[in-house]
């Protein structure tokens, strides 16, 4: 019989007076992956964070973790080893049972954290500047990994994840799916007995996703790790969980084999379909040939971007396209003026006149930039400040406070918060909120600034499918009551079915395809690969 790792018992987490979670209680067995779903804000994030002990403690009950821990040295492992011999000393590993959140732990919680990992949703945590093996030799030196072995251990996980000919890359030059990859290595590299993933591919495209899911169970199966995992995508939960958890508004609605978990959470999920296209406007913007290239150490010349045309239309919803690494994120910062175009015109109207994006200026690419909003895949918020704060801080401009209030709440309910949810979070700060939350909250933040044009970078990577529902809603309300336009980049299929007028599929930084939605994605597989033969190409 399997022993427990970790036994939670009636935990309860309250912010500002407001449970979180209430009273929660379940076993996670050594080695088992345990997948928690839930719409944003039911508490995932914060149960996930209070396992792995950062953060505040529990307003209630207890998290316990059954180990064996050295006599003699710092090192701890699993319970089912106690008895055995150090692997560190050749001291005597002996059972032990610890409340992580207990302040008379003696420091054992640390010895319990320094065997568990966390990869954070949208958050890389690399070394942008140094190589991909340098990355994971960081991870090794902090765990002080026997210097002179370290080089072939580092070599062993990069080849682990599957990124063997990008071990001499510079780490920000990678696809996000790359980077997530990295990620991995160096969680991979503390050896640990349990690891958390929090929405850990919500922002990669399916086939990458499905890389990094088979490696993570791989990882698990190798080195006997346990794993909680959380996501949106039920399809996740189901491939990858032996077990599943169902929060919902903070508590336990359903525990067990996962299809059964998610036939509960998604029985109220109605699907609605854009039916009614709408009625176009002009163009806003007008791209001929436009090309990106930058010259890269390791790889010489890389054409980031490949002449690259296209238009976008008022109150369109053009979606962006393609697997990690096509090209989408930068072509998505050349329209918004974030970096500039090597060659070809980038064109945007900016009232009656058009304003050429590649050149410089308060009177050209300076002036459309005011008017073009960008959502980052990883985006932030200020930790300090409250909602309220974060959003009136974004326009840059002094407002009495009801007025400020005003516009926040119009503005958090264009982001997917309905009227009360507005009211209620508008006081809180960014870490009492869920993950979910914190990004509809960033979303506000651009849309504040009133912009003509709205580009949104993996705005559905960490949503569960209800919640994408509620924004999809206010995306077409802002389209069609404020003659906004969106330019929505994203891997996420279903959704960019629902929303998109039109699509453009790229591939190794040219467009492959372009043309109405149905018909684009008609011609590709779910996971972003054209089928040949089928779909609407480029001229």
């Amino acid at each position: 019989m399997t022993l427990p790792l970790i036994t939670v018992d009636n935990l309860c987490m309250d912010f500002g007076g407001k449970p979180v979670l209430n009273n929660i209680s379940f076993e996670i067995p050594e080695g088992e992956i345990v997948g928690i779903i839930g719409r944003s804000g039911a508490g995932k994030s914060v149960l996930m964070h209070l396992l792995r002990g950062v953060e505040e403690p529990p307003t209630g009950g207890s998290i316990m973790y059954h180990v064996a821990a050295c006599d003699t040295c710092e090192y701890m492992d699993m319970q089912s080893r106690a008895g055995g011999m150090c692997p560190m000393c050749g001291g005597n590993l002996a059972a032990a049972n610890i409340d992580l959140w207990d302040e008379r732990s003696d420091g054992m919680k640390s010895r319990v954290m320094r065997r568990t990992a966390i990869m954070f949703q949208r958050t890389f945590a690399l070394y942008g500047d140094d190589r991909v093996i340098e990355n994971v030799l960081h991870a090794l030196d902090d765990i002080n990994y026997p210097a002179d072995q370290a080089i072939n251990r580092a070599a062993d996980l990069i080849d682990q994840v599957k990124l063997s000919h990008r071990m001499m890359h510079i780490a920000r030059d990678l696809s996000g799916g790359e980077k997530q990859r990295v990620v991995l290595a160096r969680q991979l590299a503390k050896n640990p007995a349990m690891l958390f993933a929090d929405e850990p591919t919500g922002t990669l495209d399916l086939e990458t996703a499905r890389l990094v899911h088979a490696m993570l169970i791989d990882a698990s199966k190798k080195n006997t790790m346990g794993m909680v995992v959380t996501s949106h995508f039920s399809q996740v939960i189901d491939e990858m969980a032996n077990r599943a958890i169902l929060l919902v508004d903070g508590e336990i609605a359903s525990i067990g084999p996962p299809g059964q978990v998610i036939r509960s959470f998604l029985q109220e999920h109605e699907d609605e379909k854009l039916t009614v296209l709408p009625e176009l406007g002009e163009k806003i913007l007008s791209a001929r040939d436009v090309a990106k290239r930058y010259f890269s150490v390791d790889r010489g010349i890389v054409k980031a971007v490949n002449m690259v045309t296209f238009d976008v239309s008022r109150k369109e919803i053009f979606g962006i396209i393609g697997k990690s690494g096509a090209g989408k994120t930068t072509l998505s910062r050349m329209i918004a003026g974030i970096i500039e175009p090597t060659s070809g015109e980038m064109n945007v109207r900016i009232g009656d006149d058009w304003v050429d994006m590649t050149k410089p200026g308060i009177d050209q690419r300076g002036r459309a930039k005011e008017y073009i909003g960008f959502l980052h895949q990883e985006y932030d918020l200020y930790p300090h400040r409250t909602v309220l704060d974060n959003l009136s801080d974004a326009i840059g401009l002094e407002f009495p406070k009801e007025l400020a209030m005003r516009k926040a709440l119009i503005t958090l309910g264009m982001a997917g918060f309905t009227a009360e949810k507005a009211k209620e979070i508008l006081n809180r700060y960014p870490g009492e909120l869920s993950n979910g939350e914190r990004h509809r909250v960033a979303l506000a933040q651009v849309l504040i600034h009133e912009p003509r044009l709205v580009i949104l970078d993996e705005p559905t990577g960490t949503m569960d499918p209800i919640t994408k529902q509620d924004v999809k809603q206010s995306i077409l309300h802002a389209r069609d009551e404020m003659d906004e336009t969106f330019i929505v980049v994203s891997h996420d299929m279903d959704f960019v079915q629902d929303i998109c007028d039109r699509v453009a599929l790229m591939r190794g930084g040219k467009i492959i395809g372009i043309g109405k939605t149905a018909e684009v994605l008609a011609g590709i597989t779910h996971d972003g690969r054209q089928i040949p033969g089928r779909g609407t190409k480029c001229e």
